[in-house]
Parts: structure tokens; sequence; C-alpha cells
């Protein structure tokens, strides 16, 4: 029995180390976590506002390093199908919005002046070297730094303003397409636009292919726009802290999910033609939502905005539940790095918050502004708390435990667990010094970290008998515990 378990050790070494090299993926052993380079992996970060390759002002290399100083891997970036204009959701330094005449597209710029935001109209049957060399670089460098990178392809068309600018609208390229109504621009809908956006998705698809640390995203918030059909609201609960606007769940119109489904389909069709597949990510909803029906060919199901709800209740589909944006619940650090450690703890595997002190004159994320949210190098490094406390685990032998039962219910607590060896604890809103968990008998190691600073008091060991396990804890309002089994 030893020595046939010997052998099947050594052939899931020898499968890691073939997926060494090859692009990020869903472990194999559980498809709730990825595995890049050979190593289980989650995604965790506070990134810019997803203009660093668009923007040529923005000195993605000071931001990277940061990213890598602060031990975070995982960024998200739009590949020039939106912009946005400066002041856009309250912004006033967005790198989304680059300085008139200076946004870069998959697409080159024509002969003709009158672009809308500056400079020549776009041609859209042309690409743009320098876009390209400017995509793989980042992409390359990012992964360098063992990075990885949400490639949105596209994005909802919030207001006509936003039209008015877009490279795709007839206004602003050289290629005779007629004027399209914006709620038609991302559906089938759309006259001679489709060819182009298939186009586009190739192309980048087949730029990109050479990389590990790339994954894409369809569109960014389907539901916005006008597109959405609202399918449940409720009224706002702890855990979304400052988050002041009345919830409603918004989903994808029919037209919407068809045009989804379809751009899959292209990404799918197009790396038929690689030797190696990358992931595929759907953006669904705001907050929470339970999905039953998900495309098989979408390996991560994302959410903006999510209650840990959300990570749980969709946990059957056996994919990777992604919180890929939040950033509109004030400025304090306390705000976002609470939703991480919920959603992370309860079985979600990527979380992103929208990072506001990353601008084009603060690439290293120092700087302050007119924000809906916050960032700051302080929230970048609680993170990595959250981060080193997952990869202290085996954490892909574990599961989040829904019905955690306390003492005292005025504290939350949440729970990911193996059954046997590893129990990961999560405590928020702690006003005492004992605190009570139920555990199987045995003789145990016992860590209390801290969400500020990442500061670990060892308890030492510990024997329990099995059930209720009463432990004294220093004054801490939120915190987490390790206990692992000691033979």
């Amino acid at each position: 029995m030893r020595l046939t378990l010997f052998f099947f050790g050594i052939l899931f070494t020898f499968q890691l180390f073939a997926q060494s090299n090859k692009p990020i993926s869903l472990h194999p052993q559980n498809p709730h976590y990825f595995l890049f380079r050979g190593k289980p992996t989650i995604l965790i970060t506070s990134a810019e506002h997803y203009g660093a390759v668009v923007n040529p002002d923005f000195d993605f290399i000071k931001y990277l390093d940061e990213l890598k100083s602060n031990g975070l891997n995982y960024t998200r970036i739009f590949t020039g199908a939106h912009i946005e204009i400066q002041g856009d959701f309250g912004i006033n330094k967005n790198t989304l919005a680059p300085t008139k005449g200076k946004f870069i597209s998959p697409w080159a710029r024509s002969t003709e002046p009158g672009y809308a935001a500056g400079g020549n109209k776009f041609d859209l049957d042309k690409w743009d070297k320098k876009y390209f060399e400017r995509l793989k670089n980042f992409v390359s460098e990012a992964g360098k730094r063992n990075i990885v990178v949400e490639v949105t392809l596209f994005s909802s068309l919030y207001r006509d303003e936003g039209w008015r600018i877009n490279p795709m609208n007839g206004i602003n390229n050289v290629n005779n397409i007629d004027s399209i109504p914006r709620l038609n621009v991302i559906t089938l809908n759309n006259d001679k636009l489709l060819k182009y956006q298939e186009s586009m998705v190739r192309k980048i698809v087949s730029e990109l292919k050479g990389f590990d640390n790339v994954f894409y995203e369809i569109q960014n918030e389907p539901w916005a726009g006008g597109t959405g059909v609202e399918v449940s609201s409720f009224e706002k609960d702890r855990e979304t802290l400052e988050y002041s606007k009345q919830l409603l769940v918004r989903l994808a119109n029919a037209a919407s999910l068809a045009w989804q489904k379809h751009m899959v389909s292209v990404i799918v069709t197009e790396e038929a033609k690689q030797k190696e597949k990358h992931l595929i990510a759907q953006n669904f909803t705001n907050f929470q939502y339970k999905f039953s029906d998900v495309n098989p060919d979408v390996s991560i199901v994302n959410f903006h905005y999510a209650l840990s709800v959300a990570a749980s209740e969709n946990y059957g589909l056996n994919k990777v539940i992604g919180f890929d944006e939040t950033g509109f619940s004030g400025n304090k650090d306390q705000t976002y790095r609470r939703q991480a450690w919920r959603f992370i703890m309860s079985g979600g595997g990527l979380f992103n918050n929208l990072d506001y002190s990353f601008t084009v004159q603060k690439p290293e994320g120092t700087d302050q502004q007119q924000a809906p949210g916050g960032g700051s190098r302080t929230l970048r490094n609680q993170l990595k708390v959250l981060k080193d406390f997952m990869e202290s685990f085996d954490f892909v032998k574990m599961k989040p435990q829904l019905k955690m039962k306390t003492k005292d219910e005025s504290y939350k607590v949440y729970q990911l667990t193996d059954i046997k060896n590893q129990f990961a604890f999560y405590f928020e809103d702690v006003n005492q010094n004992t605190i009570s968990v139920d555990l199987p008998a045995g003789n145990y190691s016992i860590d209390i970290i801290s969400m500020e600073d990442g500061a670990k008091t060892s308890l030492g060991r510990k024997d329990h008998k099995g059930g209720e396990f009463e432990l004294e804890i220093p004054s801490k309002k939120d915190f987490a515990l390790r206990f692992v089994l000691l033979n």
C-alpha cells in the first residue's frame, strides 16, 4: 500500500512538473483553485484601474515592481475596445482615461483626423504594431514577477458619452460603419462590427499564445449600461460595509449572453490551432446569485462587489469563483481587507481590489485622489497576509465549512478545512478574550495571525479531546487562527 502511494506521489509530481510551463489552469485536484508554474495558486491583488497598456503615459514597470514587492500575483487590463473620460465614476486620475491624443488600441490610426478623443481616426482593418509590442511587453514583465494578467476583452458601454469616444463608433473610424445604437454594439445585432470584434479577439489570442500568465475575460459588467435584467433586490447587510447603494442584482440579457457565448467560441476556435489553451472567465453579476448553467468552456465565474455567499453558493460549479472588482465602498483599508478574507475563506479563488493609489503621476501606488474607493501600500501588504496565510496550508485539500456554530453570535467566523488535519479560521468583530471552535480530537499546533501586520503569535501545542475547544486569545477585533494536527 505504501509503495503504491509512493508511486502515485511520484506520478503527481511529474504531472505538476509537466504543467509548469503551461498556461495557468484549474488545479487538477481542486478546480476551485489554480495551478500556475507547477504550484497551487490563489490570485490576490489590489491593482490599478485597467489602463496599464492602453495608456502609454503609465509606467507599468514601476507598477509591476510594486505589486511584486507587496507579494501580490495578479492584475487586470482592458484591451482598448473601451476607454473612459476623466471624472467617470468619480475618479479624477483614472488610468483608463489617457490624455487627449495618447490612447492606443489594437487598431491602428488612419491618416484621417477626427477621433473624438484626440488624434486621427482608427482603421479597424489594420493593427497597431506599437500597441501589441506594449501589450506583450506588459504581459512578459508581469510574468517575470510571477504576476498573472486577466485580459478583459470588452466592456459594457455605460453611457452615450463613452460610446462617443469608442474606436468602434463609426464617427471614430474610417471603415464606413453605419450608426449603431449603443445597446446593440455588444450584441450579435451590430451589423459590420461583429467581424471586427471577432478579428480583434483572434489577434489578441494569437499574439498572447506563448504566455503562461494570461487568462481571458469576455466582457466587463455585461449587465450594465442598459443591457441587464433585474433578478432580485435585497437590503445591504454587514458584509457590504460602507456600500450605500441599494443592492440590485442584474444579469446580462439574452442578447448579451448570446454575444458572449459567441465570443467564447471565437477564443476556443482560435486556440484550437495552438498547442496550449488559456482559461476563459465570464463576468456574471454584482453582489450574489446562484448559477446552475455555465458555459462548459468557461472556467472562472467572476463577480463584482461580491458578498461571500457568492463563493459558497456557487461552490458546486467546481470552477474558480472570482471577485475581480471591488473599490466603491469608501477609502478605508479595513473594508477591502475584510471583503478579501470573507470571500477567500468562503471558497473563492481570486480577489482584486481597485487600487486608486496607482496613477500616471504615481505608478508606484502612493497617490491620493478623489475616487469612490481607496487603496494603499498598507492595504496591499495586508492582502499579502491573506495570501501567505492560505499558502501556509495545503489549501488544495480544503473546502469551506458553511454551517459554523459559535457560542457568541455577535462575531462572524469563516472556516476552511480538510476535516482531518488542517483548520483555518477567520474571525471578525471579536470583542472578548475567549472563543470556541469545534475540532476533532488531536494534538494541535496553533497560531494566531494579525490582520493588520501579519504578526504571528504561536500558542504552541495543545491537546484536545474532541468537540468544542475553548481558546483564550489576545483581545483582537479581527484575526485568523491556524490549527494543524501534529503526529
